[in-house]
């Protein structure tokens, strides 16, 4: 595994080159950029771990990808001068499009699940949803599924409902950090 692909807007999925044809939508950047923020923030003087904003990811042989945020907590994983990651990231977040969602919630969460990601995010800015996911014993366990309401939605609520709501997520592999829903959707529409 010493090679970048040719085109930096292609990943390898079970061996077939697969080429992203367009830019990531408004929503689908200000979530990422606004993962950077929150989790850029709270690393901030942590030695050796390392936030990424779509940057390739060597899983295995036949898996390439470019999720679109991943926090490597083992700096030896970063290889080729700094060019991409060998091995599973600790925590990997995949932010849904139309053309990626079938394989963000099938062959990509296996293979996250199979080559040891100990977290990985499903956020679909559509539903203004996240699923969170953990590995536990070899294998992801769904921990619950995190919606992002609207004013409006609320308010068509019951005070039993709205009692329901949860409005923070807590990060399986930083166990000290919640991260409140609201920042991440911060400027999607």
């Amino acid at each position: 595994m010493d090679e970048a692909l040719e085109n930096p807007w292609e990943e390898l999925i079970d061996g077939q080159a697969v080429v992203f044809n367009r830019c990531p939508s408004l929503n689908h950047n200000a979530i990422k950029g606004n993962l950077c923020c929150i989790f850029g923030n709270y690393l901030h003087g942590k030695e050796g771990i390392r936030p990424f904003q779509r940057f390739d990811t060597w899983l295995t042989e036949k898996d390439h990808f470019i999720p679109d945020f991943m926090i490597v907590c083992d700096r030896n994983k970063i290889r080729g001068g700094g060019r991409y990651v060998e091995g599973a990231p600790d925590f990997v977040v995949e932010v849904l499009s139309p053309g990626t969602a079938k394989r963000d919630k099938g062959y990509k969460k296996d293979a996250y699940e199979r080559s040891g990601v100990r977290e990985y995010w499903i956020i679909d800015p559509v539903g203004r949803s996240v699923e969170q996911y953990v590995l536990e014993d070899g294998a992801f366990t769904l921990r619950d599924v995190y919606y992002h309401y609207r004013a409006y939605e609320l308010e068509d609520m019951t005070d039993e409902e709205k009692a329901e709501v949860v409005t923070e997520i807590r990060c399986a592999v930083f166990g000290d950090l919640s991260v409140r829903l609201e920042d991440i959707f911060y400027y999607v529409d």
